[in-house]
């Protein structure tokens, strides 16, 4: 019983969508590091020393004056904001661009159209016929071949 347990366990595992999810996780873990790095090292030192404070998040509210602890951190939770904003944007221009790609992989070039019918290129082929009877032989712009409508056909009224 063990044993199948262990090999389910292992098919489970090693298939690939697990597999990927894993690697997933792994990227987005170390991809919120970076972001986080971004937030904390680059884009709040400035906005600190805007607002006059040595640290974004040392920026608080106390609610008790002789209790540090008893505070709104409010400074970390606007840097918490700002590392969810940046991830927020990435994402979204990720999948942007995944969307844009699986549509121009899945739509493929128009079909050229169908050749017309039968009838058309019959009627196409009595024109022309027609023209160069009318025209002596010799094929003259697009105009229409004038017919006689009191023309004998093969020697018949």
């Amino acid at each position: 019983m063990a044993l199948g347990w262990v090999k389910e366990f292992r098919e489970f595992a090693l298939r690939g969508n697990v597999i990927d999810l894993a690697v997933g996780v792994i990227i987005g873990t170390e991809f919120g590091k970076i972001v986080t790095s971004l937030v904390n090292d680059v884009l709040m030192p400035p906005l600190s020393a805007l607002l006059g404070a040595s640290y974004f998040t040392d920026l608080k509210i106390p609610l008790r004056s002789h209790d540090a602890a008893a505070a709104i951190r409010y400074g970390a939770f606007l840097q918490t904001v700002m590392n969810f904003l940046i991830i927020a944007v990435c994402i979204f221009a990720m999948v942007k661009a995944m969307n844009s790609l699986r549509r121009a992989m899945a739509s493929p070039s128009e079909p050229p159209p169908p050749p017309p019918p039968r009838s058309e290129q019959l009627l196409e082929e009595i024109r022309d016929l027609l023209r160069e009877r009318n025209d002596g032989g010799e094929k003259t712009g697009d105009a229409p071949a004038q017919i006689d409508a009191g023309a004998k056909i093969d020697g018949r009224d």
